[in-house]
Formats: C-alpha cells, sequence, structure tokens
C-alpha cells in the first residue's frame, strides 16, 4: 500500500512538474517577443502618444511575466527540494483544485485568502 502511495505522489510531482516546465517554456517565448518588440526600429510616420502608449503595454506584459516566470521557478526549485505541494506558509498540504489552478502557488486556499485580505486592509490604509 506504501509503495502504490508513494508511486502516486511521484506520479503527482511529475504531472506538476510538466505543466510548470511548460509554462515556463511559454513564459521565456513570451518575454523573448516582447524584448523582440522593444528592440524593433519605430516607424517615424507612428503617433508618440500611440507607440508610447504600445511600451507601456508592453512593459506591463513583460514585467508581469517576469514576477510570473519567478513564481513558476520556485516552485519548480519546490519541486526540486521536496517540498512541493506544501504551503510555504503553514506547511499543509495544497488542495489540488488550488494547484490546478494556479500550478506554481506556494500557499494553501487558507494562506492565500489570509494574505489577499491582509493586503486590502493594507492597501485600503493607504486610499483612506
Amino acid at each position: 500500500m506504501q509503495k502504490q502511495s508513494s508511486s502516486q505522489a511521484r506520479q503527482h510531482i511529475e504531472k506538476h512538474k510538466a505543466i510548470l516546465d511548460e509554462r515556463r517554456h511559454e513564459l521565456e517565448t513570451r518575454l523573448r517577443a516582447i524584448e523582440g518588440d522593444f528592440e524593433q526600429p519605430r516607424n517615424p510616420d507612428d503617433d508618440r502618444a500611440t507607440e508610447r502608449n504600445n511600451d507601456e503595454v508592453l512593459e506591463e506584459l513583460g514585467e508581469a511575466g517576469q514576477i510570473e516566470l519567478l513564481a513558476v521557478q520556485a516552485a519548480l526549485d519546490r519541486i526540486q527540494a521536496g517540498t512541493f505541494g506544501a504551503c510555504v506558509k503553514c506547511g499543509k498540504l495544497i488542495g489540488e483544485t488550488r494547484l490546478k489552478a494556479v500550478p506554481h502557488t506556494p500557499f494553501c486556499q487558507s494562506c492565500a485568502s489570509a494574505s489577499a485580505r491582509k493586503s486590502e486592509s493594507i492597501f485600503g490604509k493607504h486610499d483612506a
């Protein structure tokens, strides 16, 4: 019985590793494309405001991609360390539904919700 459980655990980890590897590849490809767009010569006929707006959008997409890439790499590091699937805050197992929704998440649903509430509270104080 223990052997089957261990085998199932390995299969579970390998499945998530494949998902994370694929996402890392997608993000790296997207980031290279964004970088390439920045390196393209500008059309002198383009409206400068439109060009600046497009650059800002590309920059935001690049920043979001870099942040997600770091999170994906951290999840792959947790797989390597043997800690993937355990919440880094409380140590409880992260539910399969949550891992399916956010494969690189370091937090269980409870800790993620608590963190989101805390952030909202902090940002609410700054907005007031």
